[in-house]
Order: structure tokens, then sequence, then C-alpha cells
């Protein structure tokens, strides 16, 4: 397989999209077509894939991590799914390495962006490696106000922002977004909640999520409650369900 020679400075997203149709598989298109739900009335509806995994992905974002941001927003306009996921790649790993001005520009060119930030998976490689790290010392009114959007992706992004506040032990907004999102009518939504809850529980403060069980396990819809005591002994997990069972009868 050849490989691009091109200068950092002449690097387009052009140069990108070569260089991922060559791990382009018609096999692996079909798989991600359907688990990434792209049927009519899907929360994928209309997403087009070309087959590429992960890992291969994630080879050519590093082999462009100096692209610049114009060309990163062409990959995030693709209708090319790949395509979206190589640019969030290239901007986790510049942020990583950036000073703090260019993390803040990376920051604001990634909020003016979230319309193409939709799917789950380009959410949860991207949100808690540029918003969370970002707003680690920072005020975090913008995550509330991503909460309550009517875009399912930026509640999406709210949420999983606080993924790095947990692996700091920070509890707070986890808890407090989880309780506006307490009632959220979407599944992917609620397994989102349900999985930063777990992840409290598991890093930072088990104290804090029996706590927020306790009050709320009995309203919480079923997927979020299941996924926040997944870590749980048996014996908690059944009264916890049992305690929804109730409020359902």
């Amino acid at each position: 397989m050849k490989s691009m020679k091109t200068s950092n400075n002449s690097r387009t997203a052009k140069h990108v999209m070569i260089e991922l149709e060559q791990y382009s598989s018609p096999e692996k298109k079909q798989i991600l077509q359907r688990f990434f739900k792209t049927g009519t009335g899907e929360y994928g509806e209309g997403d087009i894939f070309i087959g590429i995994v992960v890992p291969n992905i994630r080879k050519v974002a590093k082999k462009f991590i100096t692209l610049q941001l114009p060309e990163v927003q062409k990959l995030l306009n693709s209708k090319i799914h790949e395509h979206r996921v190589c640019g969030l790649f290239i901007l986790t790993y510049q942020f990583e390495k950036a000073d703090a001005q260019k993390r803040e520009m990376i920051f604001h060119f990634y909020l003016k962006n979230t319309k193409y930030i939709n799917n789950w998976d380009l959410v949860d490689l991207s949100a808690p490696n540029i918003v969370g790290e970002y707003l680690l010392d920072k005020p975090r009114d913008i995550l509330y106000k991503l909460a309550r959007s009517s875009s399912l992706w930026e509640r999406r992004i709210a949420i999983l922002a606080t993924f790095a506040f947990i692996k700091r032990k920070e509890c707070k907004d986890i808890i407090a977004l989880a309780k506006i999102l307490l009632h959220d009518n979407r599944d992917l939504m609620h397994k989102a909640v349900g999985w930063m809850l777990r992840e409290m529980g598991k890093r930072a403060d088990e104290k804090r999520l029996y706590a927020f069980l306790d009050e709320y396990a009995a309203v919480m819809p079923r997927t979020m409650l299941r996924y926040a005591i997944e870590r749980l002994p048996e014996q908690d997990r059944q009264a916890y369900l049992a305690k929804k069972q109730k409020t359902e009868n």
C-alpha cells in the first residue's frame, strides 16, 4: 500500500480522503451501515460509510496531525462518516500537543461544528478529549446550554465532556447534568448518562453514585439505571431494579 508523500504545509483534506480510501472495505461498509443505524427513521439516517475500521482511521489521522483547520473543516463537512471521524481524531491529537491559545481555537472550532459531530462514536471520541479537557479549569456554563439543546448530539457532547472531570474525581457536573437529562426521551442519552454515572462510581466517588440512585432510581429510564448500576454488587443491582419496577406497575 502506497502512502501519500506530501510536505506538511501542502497537505489537504483531499490527501486525507485518498489515504483513507485505501483502507475501505465493501464488506465492512455494510456492517457499519447497519451498526450505526443509518436506515430511514433511525438516529444515523443517511450517514454514508466506506468501511474503514477505527485503528486504520487513527493511523491516517496521525500521519496528518499537522493538517490546518480549514482543511479539517472540509473533512467535517464530508458526507462520509470516516472522513468526519478522521477530522475529529486529528483535532484531538492537535489538542493534546497544543498550547493554551491553540487549545482555545480548537475548542471554539469544535463547538461551531457540532452539526457535523452527528453520531455517537463521533461524540464519544472527541467530547471528553476536547470539550472536557478544555473546561477543566474554566467555567462550564456551555455544558448546561448544550444539555438543553434540541440536538441529541449536543446533549451527548455535554454529558460525555464530564468524563474528563470524572477522571479527576470531580462529580459536581455529572450529577447536575444527569438531573437535567433524567427524562430525556432518547435511548442514546439514557445510555450516555448511565455510563457516566457508572464511571463516577468506579473512578471518583461510589458514595455519590449510591446517593444519586437512592434518590432517582425509581424515576430514571430503565436503560439509564441499568448502565449506572452495572458494576454494583448483585444484591444492590436487584434492589434498585426492584425500586424501578414498583413505579412501572
